[in-house]
């Protein structure tokens, strides 16, 4: 009886997803021991044979890993709960059926399994033939196979049943007038314990009187299947912050609470450790107010041991261990005590064999050799670039040595955040993916200066009347804190990277890479903002129509407190890029992080005028290395950049964006917003300036340099009206760099579109040669289509367009 009394609480792996290693679970069982959960319930979605091939039994290597298993968390103390979940297609009424879960679970019985779970979530309502005619409802079905197999088992203390109508959300018509919880309230036998997540599938906080009415309807105490910091309904959230919305005296109408955390193991140590701390506070007798849970002084406490953690030389997958990570001490309910003060030494056992099918023992991100040598590899292509930039043409352009690469750019941090994480930049990670229903204190500043500064745009707009000094002022201030913020992103991505972890690496770089990214194009806006967007007077554009394309609230705003967190998706990420002008333009955002992390401090900001040499000087070699025609270059060094940036960096400089790394400039994008008005300009001003520029000196003039004065000529020639309607700007990639992370080059052009976008555009195109895959591939993935064929201005290529 003291058994079954117990408050149950710890973790449920019930996610959908990859399920977690081995080796990854018995670390979580060490967490557990350590901070006083007691209960682990083993359901992962996409184990094959715990939900898809329910009735298939496990094979002898299965077996062993199983029993391995539960025998580990015995030996921590903690019940290891085995869960089924055979809705999907289980006919009730069928003997065979029934008979194969049973074979199944005495299976697991055998294997020294002492607690189980049958969990009907997430299926249809609706019964096949035999069943409707075997029993009076679905409801009834689901119990009167939940009560035999309880009995077959032998009635053991702890034995869980997930009902199909699991939250109040999903309740017809209500908790209290279901005929589904009713029917399992008086049909299920009483000590079977209902699970349940509260009023939603992810409850942003459980009320007494709501788990008052389940309880009534139930004639139970119910389970709390805690989704809080689950993400498996959305790809760009990430959930670190502490455990939250749930009162310890919630304890009295519960039979326990198991939280169902992040996917990715790495990040689940703030939202377990807090949920030990509740767990403990609950359990005290005194009233004490230090005694009392607090969501914020359990978070310090947690990223106080999480920092430890962080900067520990771990593998991915946590496959390699060692035994010497700790250093003695006495065990506390506030701090992670000595990892020799819990029994197993499992941080030394060698890696377990994988198994034919992947329940038990799925493979985290890649930590073979084989990983290690080609990330390796990719980070020396990488600083082989700055380090050679003329020896590789398949690296981003760049000077020679000592033309001014080595320079740090003015305004820029130095590459000292790389290696071990500050506790500062781990209070901006959590900050920045903090909870479903609620952002940090870091994301909602970001956030909430983004909308203003967008919104309060006029006052530094091109061509507005003149302001009240005052107002500039508080403009440039919010600025200069929303850009240092995102220079912090990008120095907490380069710290992730460079960090000696590389089990936290694998598990957070994807949401991490992300918001770098994001904040990246951010950045870049608010820089261009300055003196670029067109004001009311404009009749292309104007500040109020930048703002009525970008988004007008937040996602918080959107969900309200009655919605799931999954209506609107991207967390953070989504929320930056709801409020820039190109927000509907998802696949600008959303890609897969590259191969091979590196840690290289990237910024992209507008151009000014004081680039244009470091530019001249980056093309220069490009075309020396690809091109060839050394001879015309040395006679005339600027001809190769006057005619591959020189139009657009004299008539049209708002619209060219800067790349630049830690040593200097490394590429940028070219954009026209009105490709028909910079034609005219071009021929009445720039077309004659070259002319004179560089005039035939009798027969000392190179064909190569008259080859180029034509070809100039003709880069200015004039398109069809019909690509212009749809498409009136333009993109030039001249200078697009080729970077071991992809993604920063498609960054570097989204932010180009975001500017386009904000003063009027309606659609942009691109030409690009034939043969150049490479390039006609990297636009393809951001939106662009195929819009012409060998009909620009008389020349092979190909157009390429897009709608803003």
């Amino acid at each position: 009886m003291e058994e079954k009394r117990q408050f149950l609480c710890g973790v449920v792996e019930g996610f959908y997803g990859r399920p977690w290693s081995m080796e990854q679970r018995k670390v979580l069982f060490q967490w557990m021991q350590c901070w006083g959960l007691n209960t682990y319930l083993y359901g992962p979605k996409d184990d094959l044979k715990h939900r898809l091939l329910w009735r298939e039994v496990y094979s002898p290597e299965e077996e062993g890993q199983l029993r391995t298993l539960i025998s580990e968390a015995e030996s921590r103390g903690l019940r290891f709960v085995y869960a089924l979940s055979p809705g999907q297609d289980i006919v009730f009424s069928s003997p065979s059926d029934l008979t194969l879960l049973k074979r199944k679970l005495r299976q697991v019985s055998d294997l020294g399994c002492k607690a189980f779970a049958v969990l009907f979530d997430d299926i249809d309502h609706s019964m096949c033939q035999a069943d409707s005619e075997a029993f009076a409802s679905f409801a009834h079905a689901q119990v009167t196979v939940t009560n035999e197999i309880y009995r077959f088992l032998g009635e053991p203390p702890v034995f869980l049943f997930c009902p199909t109508e699991y939250c109040a959300s999903l309740c017809s018509p209500s908790v209290s007038k279901s005929p589904y919880l009713q029917t399992v309230g008086e049909d299920l036998l009483p000590n079977i314990t209902v699970i349940w997540t509260g009023s939603k599938v992810i409850s942003r906080k459980l009320s007494v009187d709501c788990l008052a009415e389940v309880e009534s309807v139930l004639q139970r105490p119910p389970l709390i299947w805690d989704n809080l910091h689950a993400n498996d309904y959305d790809s760009r959230r990430l959930f670190l912050g502490p455990f939250k919305g749930r009162e310890p005296r919630l304890k009295s109408h519960l039979r326990g609470l198991l939280l169902n955390p992040n996917c990715e193991f790495e990040a689940n140590y703030i939202p377990l450790h807090t949920l030990g701390s509740w767990h403990r506070a609950g359990e005290e007798e005194t009233k004490d107010e230090e005694c009392e849970y607090c969501p914020e002084r359990a978070l310090s406490a947690a990223l106080h041991d999480w920092m430890e953690e962080l900067n520990q030389p771990l593998q991915a997958g946590r496959q390699t261990m060692r035994t010497d990570q700790r250093s003695s001490g006495q065990t506390t309910r506030s701090k992670t005590p000595d990892w020799s003060d819990c029994p197993s030494n499992f941080r030394g056992t060698s890696t377990v064999a994988k198994l034919p099918v992947f329940p038990l023992n799925s493979s985290s991100p890649p930590s073979s050799p084989t990983m290690g040598k080609r990330e390796k590899e990719g980070r020396e292509g990488e600083n082989k670039r700055s380090s050679q930039p003329s020896q590789t043409s398949q690296q981003a352009p760049g000077p020679p040595a000592g033309a001014g690469r080595g320079q740090k750019p003015p305004g820029r941090g130095p590459c000292g955040g790389k290696g071990s994480l500050s506790e500062s930049q781990v209070r901006l990670l959590v900050g920045l993916h903090y909870l479903p229903h609620e952002h940090g204190p870091t994301a909602q500043k970001l956030l909430q200066d983004l909308s203003w500064l967008k919104g309060n745009c006029h006052v530094v707009s091109a061509n507005s009347k003149k302001m009240q000094p005052q107002k500039v002022d508080e403009w440039h201030g919010r600025a200069s804190r929303f850009l240092s913020l995102c220079e912090d992103i990008a120095q907490l991505h380069a710290s992730v990277v460079g960090g000696a972890n590389r089990a936290v690496l694998y598990d957070l770089y994807p949401y991490v890479w992300d918001l770098r990214n994001t904040a990246l194009v951010a950045k870049a806006f608010i820089c261009w903002l300055d003196g670029r967007v067109l004001s009311d007077s404009s009749t292309l554009a104007s500040w109020r129509n930048c703002f009525h394309w970008c988004g007008k609230t937040t996602g918080a705003d959107l969900l309200g407190v009655d919605s799931e967190p999954w209506v609107f998706k991207g967390g953070v990420s989504g929320e930056v890029q709801m409020l820039l002008p190109v927000s509907s333009s998802s696949e600008l955002f959303t890609h897969p992080p590259p191969l091979f992390p590196t840690s290289r401090l990237y910024n992209i900001r507008p151009y000014h005028g004081k680039d244009k040499l470091e530019l001249y000087r980056m093309v220069r070699q490009f075309h020396l290395r690809t091109q060839g025609g050394q001879e015309s270059s040395m006679a005339h060094p600027d001809i190769i950049g006057d005619r591959c940036l020189g139009p657009c960096l004299a008539l049209s400089p708002e619209y060219s964006f800067i790349l630049e790394d830690e040593l200097g400039i490394c590429g940028c994008v070219l954009g026209i917003l009105d490709v028909r008005s910079f034609a005219k300009r071009c021929q009445a001003s720039w077309i004659p300036a070259m002319r004179d520029k560089y005039p035939p000196k009798g027969n000392n003039t190179h064909p190569h340099t008259q080859d180029l004065i034509q070809l100039m000529e003709e880069d200015q020639g004039e398109y069809p009206d019909s690509l212009l309607y749809h498409f009136p700007s333009q993109l030039r990639l001249d200078a697009l760099p080729e970077l071991v992370d992809i993604s920063v080059s498609r960054t570097l052009l989204t932010a180009l579109l975001t500017a386009l976008k904000a003063n009027g555009s309606q659609g942009v195109f691109c030409e690009v040669q034939p043969t150049d895959r490479q390039r006609l591939e990297f636009l393809t993935k951001l939106g662009f289509l195929e819009i012409l064929r060998g009909e620009a201005r008389s020349r092979e290529g190909v157009v390429l367009g897009r709608l803003l």
